[in-house]
């Protein structure tokens, strides 16, 4: 693949990083769905550590894209294919022999499942279904970490946050599919991952709060639906102004799934099983104030006009959603660096050097330089 000197990559920063490359100096690492917004973060993480990365996905499925302005086609390899294809994901498993696998590839949006439930439920627990089996059948023995969501518990309006071990649920197609993920992998880990205690795959399930940051151009979502407004000068709508959420930046959870990936690769008998990466309870913010904080954080003159949208309140969203991380603090070390108000300023700050045509991958690596250093 093409070198990083194209994008004219700051030595100083470069260095001033504090990551693990003797780990994943050309560790195998196969990633799907990394062209969505996280997996475009996590590929241009890794590619930084050393890590040999191969991506299997679909087009971005939006103009712009992340994976489009940091041009990551020029420094890791992409098959473009979808994971409800299961005869192209195996083969393509098979040639390239992965050590750690990363699973995105999803439908990830609660309003599209609506409209979309069988494609919703055919890619997220086909897909990762199509992807266990793959595994099992060619007896790759890698660790797996997937993604899932913080929507696969049955929400009751919990105060305190959902742990690992609360019931699982899902009021939409969207969450439904994502509980029903956790199920399937579960009994996948028990049936033929974990024979009689001798562990063939490690695998976890992760579940994250509600990401935002620099490059989601996501239809449906805040972040972007407010970027938007502000670049074109339209009418923001909002669905449910007072609705709290576990916001947090993207580098959060994919710094717990680095740490995951590579204590499962180390330490196969201990930490398998499903771990939740969320903001401090603290931090737990209502839509209007992420929306009047993105507003006052945007440095040009801005008159964002804002209209309460209740077209879609028939369509099921809770209220309430926060994530109980303590297990990930006792085990992993793992806790959110970036309180709330940190988490806008980056994401602002992401947007407007896209606003003033700044290089993105750079962007991209300025916020992963702030957040390990």
């Amino acid at each position: 693949m093409e070198s990083l000197e194209f994008l004219n990559l700051s030595q100083q920063k470069f260095l001033k990083m504090k990551i693990h490359n003797k780990f994943w100096k050309n560790k195998k690492v196969f990633i799907t769905g990394n062209t969505g917004f996280k997996g475009t973060w996590l590929s241009i993480w890794l590619n930084l550590m050393g890590a040999n990365i191969l991506g299997y996905s679909l087009r971005p499925n939006t103009k712009p894209s992340l994976y489009d302005l940091a041009y990551i086609s020029r420094v890791i390899k992409t098959i473009n294919g979808d994971v409800r294809n299961k005869k192209k994901l195996k083969n393509i498993l098979k040639r390239f022999k992965p050590n750690i696998i990363f699973h995105f590839a999803a439908q990830p949006l609660v309003l599209d499942s609506y409209q979309k439930p069988l494609e919703t439920y055919e890619t997220n627990f086909n897909g990762t279904l199509n992807l266990l089996e793959s595994v099992r059948e060619l007896k790759i023995k890698s660790p797996l970490i997937i993604i899932t969501s913080d929507k696969c518990y049955e929400n009751i309006n919990k105060k305190k946050g959902y742990k690992e071990t609360d019931k699982l649920g899902g009021a939409d197609p969207y969450s439904g599919s994502k509980g029903a993920t956790e199920i399937l992998c579960k009994s996948y880990y028990e049936s033929f991952f974990n024979k009689k205690h001798k562990i063939i795959n490690p695998m976890v399930t992760v579940r994250a709060g509600n990401v935002i940051g620099g490059g989601d151009w996501s239809k449906n979502r805040i972040v972007p639906d407010v970027i938007r407004t502000i670049l074109n000068n339209k009418i923001l709508n909002i669905r449910n102004p007072k609705a709290t959420r576990p916001w947090q930046h993207v580098l959060e959870p994919l710094h717990g799934y680095i740490s995951l990936a590579e204590k499962l690769y180390t330490n196969k008998k201990n930490f398998s099983g499903a771990w939740n990466f969320g903001p401090n309870i603290s931090q737990k913010k209502t839509v209007e104030y992420l929306v009047d904080k993105m507003k006052k954080q945007w440095p040009y003159t801005t008159n964002i006009k804002i209209k309460i949208n209740r077209s879609n309140s028939k369509k099921k969203e809770h209220k309430l959603l926060h994530l109980d991380y303590s297990k990930s603090k006792k085990y992993l070390n793992w806790k959110p660096k970036w309180n709330t108000q940190k988490t806008i300023k980056q994401t602002i700050n992401w947007y407007v050097k896209y606003y003033k045509n700044e290089n993105i991958y750079n962007a991209c690596l300025s916020d992963i330089n702030e957040y390990l250093n």
